[in-house]
């Protein structure tokens, strides 16, 4: 008897943007397997310190970047996956995206940036990263009047509206550059701005509208609303952002001439609507269900979380109906600085003999002090940190407030500082935990994703800071990965996202577990944190605000050489962690 033969295997690409690099992954759509892979590092960076049009310099708590670093992405990285996995392109039967967010800029209305179109020399007209911590001020009367106003959709957002998002940064440059807003013609998350440039068509996904764009119960903030704030934004949301919503997990559109010549693929294959790295990973590690929060712990960390119930969470980011998988309440919250910290501490901290140490033991400087400190008691290097060095993303939503370390010596080590700081984000994920718990959202297991899971030492401290064990995605590009899956769904070859999760999505259970003693030392620690924490966060005393303004006051006295001689002056960014 002549034994069946099976279908040809058919494929899906993933492609991940994130904050300083995208990563495109072929995987397999029966199983998931990943067979190819590759990462392109934007030439750009995070712009933070000038204009690489003309030198200007940016002001304070500035982060843009270059909307062409993502088209190489899809020139670069994605053939490259598909070479590295050796499969005939011809076998790919969908697409799917992911980016940061907040990350959204201006554009005319075929969708050309501004920054593109003749006004490159403005700040204003270029993408506005998720960092972009500088509309604070709009963000405060965002709030204040949405509350005066009693607006239903604040309770969404936890009671605070960010400056990360799309609101706030709009408002900003209508306030500093009200030339730069009257010629945008769109306002677009570059979620949906990729898929624009895949598909040729404008869509605007779910997740980020609702996250985002405070679309909440079919509807944007009132022109009453956002006239009160300025009255040239009354209109902002009716012909900026209004457009149909995709669900997550369906068909955009499809793949043009043009943007199949860029990756390699076939023309017409499926490319599915937008997504946010953080809640396209949710599918990657099987964390779709109720209750199984997971953090994407990366240069920052978001948590997101599916409850069955609508719940008003203060602090967090939102709940949207829908907003991770159909049929559930998507809660997001997040830290707006993790693997960032780790990394300034490398580059302020470190002295030369530990590097020459480290070079010589064939180790990252990472490695290196995770290995001097990770045998010392809990509380043993007499520290306690604030994990704000870039602001407060959640509960208290508050992007003035920066980082503190209380106890230092003359005798504290660099090694002790590293892990009082690793300490700082698990406390501060274990605040945002204990909201979720507190305003009704139970939360059954944590799941940890991204680069920051590789490290064992942090992993152990935050299962003993939280008390539950830790649960690891098994992929290594879990955003990727979870748009793949998404990629497999907008293709048909999977009904809904559920279900292509539990198929392609992997997760390795309870790799870490608390050890009681440790924990109950880390509650005592945790303590510290807390007073620290509600006294310079919630407190009446408003130092870290009276500084940052201080700071900010300076910096703007100060001319600026570029704009006598204007010249390139591109920055080096930092790597990622």
């Amino acid at each position: 008897m002549t034994p069946p033969t099976r279908e040809p295997d058919q494929y899906v690409v993933g492609v991940d943007f994130g904050t300083l690099s995208g990563r495109a992954v072929v995987v397999r759509v029966r199983d998931g397997e990943e067979v190819g892979t590759a990462v392109h590092t934007y030439p750009h960076g995070v712009i933070d310190r000038a204009l690489p049009t003309t030198g200007t310099r940016l002001p304070p708590d500035w982060a843009l970047q270059h909307p062409e670093d993502w088209r190489e992405v899809l020139r670069h990285a994605v053939p490259a996956a598909v070479a590295a996995a050796g499969v005939d392109p011809a076998a790919v039967i969908g697409l799917a995206t992911d980016f940061t967010a907040c990350t959204v800029l201006p554009v005319r209305g075929d969708g050309t940036p501004l920054a593109e179109s003749g006004l490159g020399d403005r700040p204003h007209a270029w993408p506005k990263l998720w960092k972009h911590h500088a509309a604070q001020d709009q963000a405060d009367r965002i709030n204040r009047l949405a509350h005066a106003r009693a607006e239903k959709w604040i309770s969404r957002y936890g009671g605070k509206i960010s400056a990360e998002w799309q609101y706030a940064k709009a408002l900003q440059v209508l306030e500093e550059d009200p030339a730069t807003y009257v010629v945008t013609d769109r306002w677009i998350e570059a979620a949906d701005w990729i898929v624009w440039q895949l598909t040729g068509v404008e869509t605007r996904n779910a997740c980020t509208a609702g996250y985002k764009g405070i679309h909440q119960d079919g509807h944007y903030p009132s022109e009453e609303y956002l006239g009160a704030l300025h009255p040239d934004f009354a209109d902002f949301a009716r012909t900026r952002l209004e457009h149909p919503l995709s669900p997550l997990g369906s068909r955009a559109g499809s793949l043009t001439a043009e943007a199949a010549a860029w990756t390699g693929l076939p023309e017409g294959i499926a490319v599915a609507a937008g997504n946010v790295d953080a809640h396209v990973a949710a599918a990657a590690a099987q964390a779709v269900e109720n209750g199984r929060l997971l953090a994407v712990m990366g240069t920052s960390t978001c948590h997101v979380v599916n409850g069955a119930t609508l719940a008003d969470v203060p602090g967090i980011c939102g709940v949207v109906d829908g907003g991770i998988v159909e049929g559930a309440y998507g809660y997001e919250a997040g830290q707006s600085a993790v693997g960032d910290i780790f990394a300034w501490w490398l580059r302020q901290g470190v002295p030369a003999e530990y590097a020459a140490e480290a070079e010589a033991n064939g180790e990252d400087l990472h490695e290196l002090l995770t290995r001097r400190i990770a045998d010392q008691p809990v509380g043993g290097h007499g520290l306690v940190a604030l994990d704000w060095m870039n602001g407060n993303r959640s509960p208290l939503v508050d992007h003035h407030l920066s980082g503190v370390v209380v106890g230092l010596t003359l005798a504290t080590r660099p090694e002790e500082v590293y892990r009082a700081l690793l300490e700082a984000t698990a406390f501060g994920t274990r605040t945002i935990v204990e909201a979720l718990e507190q305003g009704g959202v139970p939360v059954e297991e944590f799941i940890v994703t991204g680069g920051l899971k590789k490290n064992a030492l942090l992993m152990r401290i935050y299962a003993d800071v939280l008390r539950r064990p830790v649960s690891l995605a098994v992929s290594a590009q879990g955003p990727a990965l979870g748009s793949a899956i998404h990629a497999a769904v907008a293709a048909g070859a999977y009904p809904d996202v559920r279900t292509a999760a539990s198929a392609m999505g992997r997760v390795d259970r309870a790799v870490y577990r608390p050890d009681p003693a440790r924990a109950d030392a880390y509650d005592a620690l945790y303590a510290e944190y807390r007073l620290l924490h509600d006294h310079f966060g919630t407190g009446p005393d408003r130092q870290m605000h009276r500084l940052r303004a201080l700071r900010n006051r300076a910096l703007s006295a100060v001319p600026d050489p570029a704009a006598a001689t204007p010249q390139l002056a591109p920055t080096t960014p930092d790597s990622e962690v």
